[in-house]
């Protein structure tokens, strides 16, 4: 009798977590990304802020110029022709 208990307990917890699941995802999961937004905007807003005070609308900011040097094709490696050894 007390193993049909303790499955019958068993299998009322999961049940009852599993609706309770459902109830409380949607307000737990909402409240995740309002906490995850609001710290991405702390990190990223405050950048902003000041690049916003700096620039005037319409003009152009580059942040990072590209650099002046380019790879050659030759610094990959050096080609070797293939010869078919018989």
């Amino acid at each position: 009798m007390g193993l049909l208990k303790t499955i019958f307990f068993i299998v009322l917890f999961y049940y009852a977590f599993k609706f309770l699941a459902k109830l409380f995802a949607p307000f737990l999961i909402k409240k995740a990304a309002e906490t995850i937004q609001k710290k991405a905007e702390q990190q990223y807003g405050g950048a902003q802020q000041e690049q916003k005070s700096t620039v005037s609308e319409g003009e152009t900011v580059i942040d990072k110029k590209p650099s002046s040097q380019q790879q050659s094709k030759n610094s990959v490696g050096e080609y070797v022709d293939f010869e078919e050894i018989e």
